[in-house]
């Protein structure tokens, strides 16, 4: 008995002394735990998926440390201090678009990158939060919800970059960047006249977007949603094998490492974008469940976290950090199944990709700052 007394007493010493040290760095145990077991789980994932090549595992290993240590150092920044910084990130963010419009890298037929020697990095990922800090900073100053103006304003700040990384050509960013503005938006209680009159001019614009915005591989994608096999062998083929593996991997799947689509080749971006089919070919149903179940987690404790925020810009920031990661997950297993056109969106914390990971994970740092600097009540 006293043996068992003991244990507990240094597990109960133990618990006490992580959550003074998770408090001291200003981290949220809740939401670091579901960070790090999905993060862990992608990077299980990743070594089948990456197959022969170890070296892009232990590059993204090499980027999760950056990441996590990303995070940590954000939620260390003060909140007023975002507040303050989010009109410059946002100017920087364009200066650096109208850079890769002038002096981009190119690869793979579009110019999103901007190589400087040490780093090669997509500037489009800054205005991932950019945005939102942006719109975050307009609407804290200004009655809630928003008037017709403010709307207005909003809606500008965000699709000057939506427009310039949609011509890069990026249309998936260029999505997501205009999401997070939105998401602020609704969060600011957007009424839904607004919501339904801006619905209408979207679907009024989409002959305009379909006819002058969008590239003819574009515009074969979404042809392609409609009906994959009518070019099996060319724009179909990777939702055709993705739907191949996902559906071969049945309810408990092949097995970790044993998946045909994903082992001999016919899965293509495996281990970036089309990951999410690797899950469900080797791990069946029940691996996309579980994945499901973490995301979910995350989502629901980021927005928990947003309604204990102290003011107006932290609880629309960190509202939009948590929805705009939900966005990334459903976006790409929308595409990955056949529900959504192929838009090149990753899926959070798994796929392979740096940028992606450090720009996740910076969001959640500065989730973490504001939801630390909230007032204590009683």
């Amino acid at each position: 008995m006293m043996y068992g007394e003991l244990g507990a007493s240094r597990t109960r010493r133990t618990v006490t002394a992580t959550a003074r040290l998770l408090r001291a760095l200003h981290l949220d145990g809740m939401l670091l735990s579901g960070l790090v077991a999905v993060s862990f789980f992608g990077m299980f994932i990743l070594y089948s998926a990456a197959g022969d090549n170890t070296a892009l595992w232990f590059n993204q290993l090499a980027r999760l440390g950056i990441g996590f240590a990303v995070m940590i150092a954000l939620a260390q920044v003060p909140d007023h201090f975002f507040r303050m910084l989010s009109p410059a990130a946002y100017a920087l963010g364009l200066l650096l678009l109208v850079a890769v419009a002038v002096a981009g890298d190119v690869g793979k037929g579009a110019q999103r990158w901007l190589d400087l020697g040490v780093v090669r990095f997509q500037p489009s990922e800054i205005l991932k939060l950019g945005v939102p800090m942006m719109c975050a900073w307009y609407l804290h100053q200004r009655p809630l919800p928003p008037s017709l103006r403010d709307v207005t304003v909003v809606m500008l700040v965000l699709l000057v970059p939506t427009l310039l990384i949609a011509e890069q050509p990026d249309l998936g960013t260029a999505l997501l960047v205009a999401v997070a503005g939105l998401i602020v938006l609704v969060l600011g209680g957007l009424p839904w006249t607004y919501l339904l009159g801006g619905a209408a001019l979207v679907g009024a614009a989409v002959p305009l977007v379909w006819r002058f915005l969008m590239h003819e591989y574009q515009r074969q994608r979404v042809l392609t949603l409609l009906d994959p096999q009518s070019d099996a062998l060319g724009a179909g083929y990777h939702i055709i094998q993705s739907q191949i593996a996902i559906g071969s991997g049945g309810v408990f799947g092949k097995g970790w490492t044993n998946g045909s689509q994903a082992q001999l080749e016919f899965l293509p971006e495996r281990s970036t974008d089309f990951i999410y089919a690797v899950i469900g070919e080797e791990l069946g149903l029940l691996g996309l469940i579980a994945l499901l179940i973490g995301y979910l987690f995350i989502v629901w404790r980021g927005l928990y976290m947003a309604t204990q925020c102290r003011d107006a810009f932290a609880r629309l920031l960190s509202g939009s950090i948590a929805l705009t990661f939900f966005v990334y997950a459903f976006v790409n297993a929308g595409m990955v199944t056949g529900l959504l056109p192929v838009v090149g969106v990753p899926l959070p914390l798994v796929s392979y990709g740096g940028t992606s990971f450090v720009t996740l994970m910076a969001g959640f740092g500065i989730l973490m700052s504001l939801y630390s600097s909230r007032k204590l009540v009683g």
